[in-house]
């Protein structure tokens, strides 16, 4: 007991000692494991002196991807989706898709068709061939020059933009759960965000998760800071809250609690108090390594505004499964081969240790993403927690 109320200890002090000091305007951190929460804390501001608290709303980003890859994989269970059939066969968009291979001297775009079929597997896994605008030179270059919006105002036609390369024969963090979202929404014949709600969200009890704010939702919503070199600066920021498209890939709001019922969901192999979610042989054939010899590396910026060079566990070999991230070696702070990580571009990061039957989650809402500050609050985190 004694270790246990120590860890908790230790870990209030790091947060409340990260608001104090300025580091960050607001964060919260949950933690648990197959029986319940083992950690619930939150400290600081959502907004001017409004408390951050684990029910407050937040952006959860790239967090939401997690969660549209569980809808395609119910849709899987069902036989209404095939991961490994032509995408084609179903979305038109995606039969005949082009690679931009670069840009001749003169600023033309050389771009060609596709060798190989794009598939529901490809895009679950990243290696469909579609880039982000934050880290890829020629994504960025073509938007701009092609007045492309990007993907944050959720216009259909950012949808449009060009592979990098062939489906199957790279791996890159990129677009693709937003087609894996719409796959879900033709199947379906529903939104994604009305899927979800459905399927997965009220099942699990998550209230809070959604495409689109309500009145109650905006009073408890947290508010978007950057870190200048001035220091941490209020920012407007908001996803279009009447998009051509959901943004499967990152449009969702949710709160940390919500989250936390969603990871632990996970952990107990597509179960939570009850309500099955996906079967438990789904979940451990959709968190094991996915990409083969392929491995996710360094992910430089070219958007230094949205992100910071990204490298999580380096010197750990890292693969993509169909739920996020895994680390092929034990890391060095004890989190278990086969884990899942990944994290939202507001600097919120999340884990699930089967393994070691825990998992969690800490979130702010700051930019630029890999923020050194919070990447080493998350680690402390996670070393603590282990410990509850």
């Amino acid at each position: 007991m004694t270790a246990t109320v120590g860890s908790a200890e230790q870990i209030q002090s790091l947060l409340s000692a990260a608001v104090a000091d300025g580091r960050v305007p607001g964060v919260a951190a949950m933690a648990g494991n197959a029986a319940g929460t083992t950690y619930t804390g939150a400290f600081g501001s959502r907004t001017g002196s409004e408390p951050f608290t684990p029910d407050t709303v937040t952006w959860l980003a790239s967090t939401t991807k997690a969660i549209v890859a569980v809808a395609a994989l119910q849709c899987v269970e069902r036989g209404e989706l095939d991961l490994d059939a032509p995408m084609g066969e179903l979305l038109p968009q995606l039969a005949a898709p082009q690679v931009l291979e670069g840009f001749d001297d003169d600023g033309t775009p050389r771009i060609r068709q596709a060798r190989t079929p794009m598939t529901l597997r490809h895009l679950l896994s990243h290696t469909a061939g579609y880039g982000y605008h934050f880290w890829n030179a020629d994504v960025l270059r073509y938007q701009g020059e092609n007045g492309i919006p990007n993907i944050i105002e959720c216009r259909d036609a950012t949808l449009a933009t060009p592979l990098t390369f062939d489906p199957g024969t790279a791996w890159q963090y990129g677009m693709n759960i937003d087609w894996a979202a719409k796959a879900v929404e033709e199947v379906s014949g529903r939104s994604i965000g009305d899927y979800l709600r459905d399927n997965v969200l009220d099942p699990l009890g998550m209230r809070d998760t959604t495409f689109t704010l309500s009145a109650e939702h905006r009073t408890r919503l947290a508010g978007m800071s950057a870190r200048t070199p001035d220091g941490l600066v209020a920012i407007e920021f908001e996803i279009p809250q009447e998009p051509e498209f959901q943004m499967g890939g990152g449009g969702m709001y949710g709160s940390p609690s919500d989250y936390l019922r969603f990871l632990r969901m996970l952990l107990r192999r597509g179960e939570l108090d009850g309500a099955r979610i996906l079967a438990p042989e789904t979940v451990d054939m959709a968190r094991r390594n996915q990409i083969g010899d392929l491995t996710v590396g360094r992910i430089p910026t070219v958007d230094p505004a949205s992100s910071y060079d990204v490298d999580f566990l380096p010197g750990t070999t890292k693969k993509w499964s169909l739920l996020g991230m895994l680390n092929v070696e034990r890391t060095p702070a004890g989190r278990s081969a086969g884990s899942l990580f990944w994290a939202g571009l507001c600097n919120s990061y999340y884990w699930v240790d089967w393994d070691a039957d825990e998992c969690g989650l800490i979130v702010t809402q700051i930019l630029p993403f890999a923020d050194p500050v919070v990447l080493d609050l998350f680690d402390r985190f996670e070393d603590l927690a282990r410990a509850l």
